[in-house]
Order: C-alpha cells, then sequence, then structure tokens
C-alpha cells in the first residue's frame, strides 16, 4: 500500500518537507473555468458500456474469489485457514471497495447520462455493502458543496482546539493513536451513519437512516426511505443466510470482507482531507474553489487501479465531480500546469501518512497574530 504505482503524477519528485509545505491560501489566480479549459473534452464524457465494464470487471473477480474461497479454503489443513480467511477477507474487501467506489460514481451522476439509470445501479450496489445509497448521497454532496468549511463540510470536519474533549491529552501518545486508529477505521463508517460522528454539527440528532434528520431537506426524505428499504432487504437476506449456512459462514464469507470496505472508506476520505499543509476555513474567508482545493491526491501503489483512482485523482474529482473515474488520470495531468502550488500529491506510504496524519493533525486553529483572518491549520500542541 506504500509508493511506486503513480510515479509520473509526481514528476517533481518532491521530498517530505516539500510535501508539508502549506498550500497557498490567497484568492487562486485561476478560475474554474480556466481550469476545466485545461482538461480535453472528452474526460467530461460518460459512457455506459464502460462504466458497466468496470462493474462486471469488479463483480467477475469477487466471484472468482468467492469461489475459490469457498470450494477451496476448507480443504487446507485446519491452522492455514485461519490465515486463508483474513487474507480471502481483505483481497475480496479490496475489490468490494472498487465496487463501493463506482456506486459512489453514480451518486455523482458519473456513471451514465441517464440518472434514473445512476441512482438505480448505485442503489444496488451500495445496498448490498450495507450502504444507504440515497442518504449518503445526499450528505455527500454537501459535502462537495462545502469541503473546507469548519461550520457547512459533512465529513471529518476538525474542531478547534477549544472544542477537544478532555480524553484527547490521554490518547495523544502512541498506545492511544493505535487505540483511536483501530477504533476509526472498524467502527468509524457505521458511527458516522448512525450518529454523525467526525460529521458537521447539527442543532439536533443527526441520523443517515433517518428521513427525518436534519442532514435532508423534505424533497430528499422519501428517498431515504428507499435506501433504509434496500439496507433492510441485504440485511435479510444475509439473516437468511446465517439459518441456513451459519453464521461463522456469513462472518468469513462476507463480514470480513465488509469490514475491509468499511475501513477502506474511512481511511481514504481520512487522508484525502487530513494533511498538514491542507487550511480550513470559516465563513469569513471560504469559498467553493480554495475549499474544493484543499484536499491532496495520495498513492496507494498497485490498490490506485483496484480502487478506480478515487485515491490518487481525488483533487480532479472534488472540482469536476461528474466527471467518470476512468478519465480522471488524464484531467488530473492536464490541470496541474494550471493549479501549479495549489496542487498537493503526497506519495508517502500510506500506514505512514496514516500514523502521522493521526499525530500532527488533533485539532486546527489560526496562526499566532493571525486569529482574525478565518484560515486555520492542523496542529497537536495540547
Amino acid at each position: 500500500m506504500g509508493a511506486g504505482g503513480r510515479m509520473p503524477i509526481n514528476p517533481q519528485g518532491k521530498n517530505s518537507e516539500e510535501v508539508l509545505q502549506r498550500v497557498p491560501v490567497s484568492k487562486p489566480p485561476f478560475t474554474v473555468g480556466d481550469i476545466k479549459k485545461a482538461i480535453p473534452p472528452h474526460c467530461f464524457k460518460r459512457s455506459v458500456i464502460r462504466s458497466f465494464s468496470y462493474v462486471v470487471y469488479d463483480l467477475v473477480i469477487a466471484s472468482i474469489l468467492y469461489f475459490v474461497a469457498t470450494n477451496y479454503i476448507q480443504l487446507l489443513p485446519h491452522p492455514l485457514s485461519y490465515i486463508a480467511w483474513p487474507i480471502h477477507g481483505f483481497v475480496q474487501g479490496c475489490f468490494l471497495t472498487g465496487i463501493w467506489v463506482i456506486a459512489h460514481e453514480c451518486g455523482h451522476h458519473a456513471f451514465s447520462d441517464y440518472q434514473w439509470l445512476d441512482d438505480t445501479v448505485g442503489l444496488i450496489l451500495h445496498s448490498s455493502l450495507l450502504v444507504p445509497y440515497f442518504s449518503w448521497k445526499y450528505s455527500h454532496r454537501r459535502h462537495h458543496s462545502n469541503t473546507g468549511s469548519l461550520e457547512r463540510d459533512e465529513v471529518f470536519v476538525p474542531k478547534p482546539k477549544s472544542e477537544l474533549q478532555s480524553v484527547a491529552k490521554y490518547t495523544n501518545n502512541p498506545p492511544g493513536r493505535v487505540l483511536t486508529l483501530l477504533v476509526t477505521l472498524t467502527l468509524g463508517w457505521p458511527l458516522y451513519l448512525l450518529f454523525n460522528v467526525s460529521g458537521r454539527h447539527y442543532e439536533r440528532f443527526a441520523c443517515h437512516y433517518d428521513p427525518k434528520s436534519p442532514i435532508y431537506s423534505d424533497r430528499e426524505r422519501a428517498q431515504i426511505l428507499v435506501s433504509d428499504a434496500g439496507v433492510l432487504a441485504v440485511s435479510y437476506g444475509l439473516y437468511r443466510l446465517a439459518v441456513a449456512k451459519g453464521l461463522t459462514w456469513v462472518l468469513c464469507v462476507y463480514g470480513g470482507p465488509l469490514l475491509v470496505v468499511n475501513g477502506f472508506l474511512v481511511l481514504i476520505t481520512f487522508l484525502q482531507h487530513t494533511h498538514p499543509a491542507l487550511p480550513h476555513y470559516n465563513s469569513s474567508e471560504w469559498d467553493w474553489l480554495r475549499g474544493a482545493l484543499a484536499t491532496v491526491d495520495r498513492d496507494y501503489g498497485i490498490l490506485n487501479k483496484v480502487l478506480h483512482n478515487i485515491t490518487d485523482t481525488h483533487v480532479a474529482h472534488h472540482l469536476f465531480s461528474t466527471m467518470p473515474h476512468y478519465n480522471a488520470m488524464e484531467a488530473t495531468k492536464a490541470i496541474k500546469p494550471i493549479l501549479g502550488d495549489y496542487y498537493r500529491f503526497d506519495d508517502t506510504p500510506v500506514v505512514k501518512a496514516m500514523w502521522r496524519e493521526a499525530k500532527e493533525c488533533l485539532y486546527v486553529e489560526p496562526d499566532e497574530g493571525d486569529q482574525g483572518k478565518g484560515i486555520f491549520w492542523y496542529n497537536n500542541k495540547l
């Protein structure tokens, strides 16, 4: 999961000090229109056939892995099965995360030119992974509309130092960080969906499964029920499988890979929006373009392709979220000369980056002497 697969996208070969150098916060000397003009027009075209080819590819790989696991792991000498199932869970989870990414693309209307088709495919794929499709689609849309805003962003919204919980002083050490990362990667996704943990502040209880949640507008509430029905249908199917095959079988075949999927979703999002070089803004400074640029592309090595490049084309995705993933690499290369220092790519190995960000990015605050400017940077001094 380290660097190595995407070196052409970082031709400068920046060292660690340059990677950690802060991005500019002044108003960019270019507009969204300028950026769009630099991208070849065909990059914005969505192909139903090509999009479905990725769905088929991922499902075929997942089916092969399922077949091998359910037919051959049981034939291994008994101790080896305890090793084989976790390996299967990780590999299968990687490809199922690719399926999650395609459903994410449907939520952005980047799968095809037909909204009904995007929503149908997205609902089926996300429900199969116990994700409430429409619920996530609408909250995620607001994340894209408010990226980098301390008041209105929807996910991984950092807290100012004054709002840190007292437990932070006890977890700001290696054992505490290990525990925090473990809980975040295993429980972070369901806690976000259920209780809006790490999400923006709402005046009342916010839950992705509640059609009356303050996350949603009145016209969106009926579709939240559709999302709930999709998750309930798959949950019932898993219950019937557990009755027929046993709970252990379901946990090995489905539960393990799903745990990996959930962990990847949290890890990918965390590393895309948490970096010492990235600013956050309050309402006095925030604007859409600077917020969209307050993201970072990462390198997951061979997994970049498995995850459909959601990892190393995230900046372009935040600028043009309806662009299909299979054109995002070309678009990223095209916009880098325009963005200049406003573009950030970090090829730090993922595990090392995860640890660094967990250590260095505890809260945000303005620089000393800049308290009135509305620009906040990560800090870790307690």
